[in-house]
């Protein structure tokens, strides 16, 4: 039996030790890729403190939600890919799925999409998981219009900064609240950046709605961020949250008879359903990007399997700027 190289953790809070493990072959409707780079998202490191019952990955683990790398074998029946396609997307990591974090995964060829031409394997490797959860919010739940007013809360994080893109690309007034020290990059994304320190959200609601609220908020914080979204939103609008796990109280949204939406992004992978959906979305994506209207921000520092937890401390900290991407091959 042939071998590759995975870091695994064997263990809650556990190390990553690089181990052999069995080579994976495609099974039907499979494709095998050779992993090029890994996307760090904060889920993984909360997969890893086992602090993350929802995504149901028992231990030892192979990590890694995203991945971008090049198709080396094709299953019986795949029909969308050939061997040296390049090729990216939200495929493992979650619900017992092997994930990125390995030389090779095989992947159900739902999930996946060809790279876009315009960016390279590592920055492509940091984009299907906050993609896809920024579009599942403003396009499947919402419906973002061309001239509606979005309000993005955390719009500099992974989630908030494609939030703003594609709001910008759809022809929505997209509004940015984040801290100062973003506020040139979202004005360069083409927002109106809004710093939570010094603008509260009665201020801003006033300012920049004439005190009506806003058509659309995408809540990427939670717990207070949300509350925040309900204040918020104007009267018949709509507020999307991918972190909307708390309890809250719904008056302020009710008063408005505004509408509320989640957005849970691991349902195809752990259920199987909508698999399909996830690798549409992923072609949205690849025609957005290589057409310049969306590009990821990527911390420009580099890891590797074996320096995988030093990605992880730096997300753990808070000290990342921008995407963290692991490079495998």
């Amino acid at each position: 039996m042939s071998m590759m190289k995975a870091a695994v953790v064997e263990a809650a809070n556990g190390p990553f030790v690089i181990a052999d493990i069995p080579h994976p072959r495609p099974v039907r409707g499979q494709v095998l890729v050779r992993v090029s780079a890994s996307g760090v998202n904060p889920l993984d490191t909360k997969i890893r403190a086992g602090a993350a019952a929802h995504a149901k990955h028992a231990f030892p683990a192979i990590l890694g939600i995203d991945l971008a790398g090049v198709v080396t074998e094709v299953g019986e029946g795949v029909t969308r890919f050939s061997t040296g396609d390049e090729v990216y997307g939200m495929t493992g990591g979650v619900g017992g799925n092997q994930g990125s974090l390995a030389e090779y995964v095989s992947v159900d060829e739902r999930l996946l999409a060809l790279k876009p031409s315009n960016l390279t394997m590592r920055d492509a490797a940091a984009l299907p998981l906050i993609f896809i959860t920024a579009w599942e919010g403003l396009v499947d739940r919402v419906n973002l219009q061309a001239g509606q007013s979005l309000l993005v809360l955390g719009a500099g994080g992974g989630v908030g900064h494609i939030a703003v893109q594609i709001g910008v690309a759809l022809g929505a007034k997209v509004y940015a609240v984040d801290s100062a020290t973003k506020a040139d990059y979202l004005n360069g994304l083409g927002a109106t950046p809004i710093d939570y320190a010094s603008d509260g959200v009665d201020s801003y609601v006033a300012k920049h709605s004439a005190g009506k609220g806003f058509d659309v908020v995408y809540d990427t914080v939670g717990g207070a961020g949300l509350d925040t979204a309900f204040k918020a939103v104007g009267r018949f609008g709509h507020v999307v949250s991918c972190l909307g796990w708390g309890t809250h109280a719904l008056a302020p949204l009710s008063f408005k008879s505004a509408t509320y939406s989640g957005v849970f992004t691991l349902i195809p992978l752990l259920t199987g359903e909508g698999r399909e959906h996830h690798g549409d979305i992923m072609r949205e994506a690849t025609k957005l990007v290589e057409a310049g209207n969306v590009s990821p921000r990527v911390d420009p520092r580099k890891f590797t399997l074996a320096t995988a937890s030093d990605a992880h401390e730096l997300l753990e900290t808070h000290k990342a700027n921008g995407k963290l991407v692991i490079e495998v091959h």
